[in-house]
């Protein structure tokens, strides 16, 4: 192909799960950011692909076979039937969204790699889902003609503990929907308190997975020793998928009595601004993120963050959030603080919102489009 000319490329979306969360985020944002004249097809889970087709009416969108919605089934079919559809659909490039890709295409392989967490913070993954993902990422970087990354922080640590090629590797920040995370109406708040059941009392937030390195357990214990001295002391929504952290269960037991925990399990995606824009404080202290999605989301919802410096999170943050550990006693006082101090978390709030705005998913389709230029040329 010419220089500078658009490959057509295949996007394997057969990843995105059906909560929309964190891959889905990064899928749907990308598609939906890329130009109308970009030559694309995109491979979607068949309950997805009248989702994709409206979404995406200048794109063919084509559908996986019934099975693929099974991991194991997508996982084998990622090796043989996504090449031979590469072919069929004469892809130049083909995409692939989530760590894994093929190990043999008759065209150039790109993948994102998401974060380096496997490696940096192994103690917080079982074995097999360990096991599984290291081994992923490492084929990926040495099968891909080019990786991308949400941050410069994942580039760094792929590079120096797994001695990946600088040169291959393209730095593309996630983005957030301007219109879908917003500060919330009134309206929208009232709607999102009434379906918690929490009336008028405040809260805190915390929106993500429950996977141990997001370190929900110690914000439990952080949250109860900021607030259980407080006459009215603000509660914790615990929102996002069950994940596999059984600490969690024994921190929540815990909670002395007069204090209120909420698990809503996931939130409509319509309710995050009225969620995320109702709390207190979004409360994100996390072991290490590969970018920090929810950290993005609650400052675009013009709520005050408390987050730690963990890998990309000052990327993501800057001067823009409030820091803590991950200790919960310092949690509990950096909390606290956040708590005490209205006038700090308006001005939290603002900053944050300005800076979600330079976090744009066109900026990060231009760095992917520029990725799939120089995989097809070589």
């Amino acid at each position: 192909m010419t220089a500078g000319r658009m490959p057509r490329v295949l996007v394997d979306a057969t990843s995105v799960p059906a909560d929309r969360g964190g891959v889905g985020r990064y899928v749907d944002g990308l598609l939906g950011a890329l130009p109308e004249d970009a030559d694309v097809v995109v491979a979607a889970l068949r309950t997805d692909v009248e989702r994709y087709s409206r979404m995406l009416p200048g794109f063919q969108v084509v559908a996986a076979p019934a099975a693929v919605a099974h991991r194991p089934a997508r996982l084998a079919w990622e090796q043989t039937g996504l090449p031979l559809l590469a072919q069929q659909v004469g892809a130049e490039v083909l995409h692939s969204p989530y760590y894994t890709c093929p190990l043999r295409a008759t065209c150039p392989v790109t993948v994102t790699v998401h974060d380096a967490t496997f490696f940096t913070e192994p103690e917080h993954y079982d074995k097999s889902r360990r096991t599984f993902f290291r081994s992923a990422i490492r084929t990926s970087l040495r099968r891909a003609a080019r990786v991308i990354v949400p941050s410069k922080a994942t580039r760094d640590e792929l590079i120096r503990l797994l001695d990946a090629d600088p040169t291959k590797i393209d730095v593309a920040y996630h983005g957030v929907d301007q219109e879908a995370f917003h500060p919330p109406s009134d309206e929208e708040k009232a709607r999102v308190r009434a379906r918690l059941g929490l009336g008028r009392q405040d809260y805190v937030a915390f929106l993500g997975a429950k996977e141990p390195r997001k370190n929900v357990p110690n914000l439990v214990r952080g949250w109860a020793a900021a607030v259980r001295d407080r006459p009215n002391p603000p509660a914790l929504v615990i929102a996002g998928g069950q994940g596999h952290d059984d600490e969690i269960d024994s921190a929540v037991a815990d909670v002395p009595a007069h204090l209120r925990v909420v698990r809503p399990g996931y939130l409509r995606y319509a309710d995050l601004p009225g969620y995320l824009g109702g709390a207190l404080v979004a409360a994100y202290p996390s072991y290490g993120e590969g970018f920090g999605l929810p950290v993005l989301e609650a400052m675009a919802c013009g709520t005050p963050v408390l987050t730690t410096p963990r890998l990309s999170l000052p990327e993501v943050g800057g001067d823009a959030v409030a820091y803590t550990s991950e200790d919960p006693a310092q949690i509990a006082v950096d909390l606290a603080s956040l708590l005490d101090d209205e006038s700090r978390r308006a001005a939290l709030a603002k900053a944050g919102l300005d800076r979600a705005k330079e976090f744009t998913w066109a900026s990060s389709a231009e760095v992917h489009l520029n990725a799939w230029r120089r995989a097809a040329t070589g």
